[in-house]
């Protein structure tokens, strides 16, 4: 896999060899990054089910000030840490190896853009938005990034999130959404 633009446009990124990984496609990164381009600049940015990597970096790469990544597989982890020693990018970016669903649960500052990209073939985005929704990790304005089989259709969101966007790719549906309403940070 490699970075697409930005800092780090054509950097190799590497990642283990794990059954449920799969980074998500150049074509969608691109897409993706264009909807963001204006919002990067410093942002505080969260990657849940960060696997690969791809995106959380791809958004340091093109100008984030902040990088949470959030894996429970201990090998995924290790990768993406390494990444980060080698990128040396320690004061933006950490990884936190643990469950996303038990992270979420923790109280926290909100973030400008999170990524959520649950293991493809689960239907979990309405319990993770919902547990988002829930707790201190959006504020007016935050944006979450959505990706899942194309054929679940659009995710259910909670009230006060905007879709903006909506595209499909091959066997993926992605959406970007704008928190509107109320949240309890």
């Amino acid at each position: 896999m490699r970075i697409i633009g930005g800092a780090w446009r054509g950097r190799r990124i590497a990642f283990p060899d794990l059954p449920d990984l799969r980074p998500t496609p150049d074509r969608v990164r691109e897409t993706l990054f264009n909807w963001l381009q204006h919002e990067l600049a410093g942002a505080r940015c969260l990657d849940l089910f960060a696997g690969s990597g791809a995106l959380g970096l791809e958004a340091l790469s093109r100008g984030a000030k902040e990088l949470l990544l959030v894996e429970q597989d201990p090998t995924a982890a290790r990768y993406l840490t390494e990444q980060i020693q080698r990128l040396e990018v320690f004061a933006q970016a950490s990884v936190v190896e643990m469950d996303a669903y038990q992270y979420l649960l923790r109280p926290a500052e909100p973030f400008d853009i999170i990524f959520l990209d649950p293991p493809f073939k689960s239907d979990a985005i309405p319990a993770l938005a919902a547990l988002l929704d829930a707790g201190t990790w959006l504020k007016r304005g935050s944006l979450v990034y959505l990706e899942s089989p194309r054929e679940l259709g659009a995710p259910t969101l909670p009230q006060g999130w905007e879709m903006l966007k909506s595209k499909s790719a091959g066997e993926v549906g992605y959406y970007l959404a704008r928190i509107q309403g109320q949240t309890n940070s």
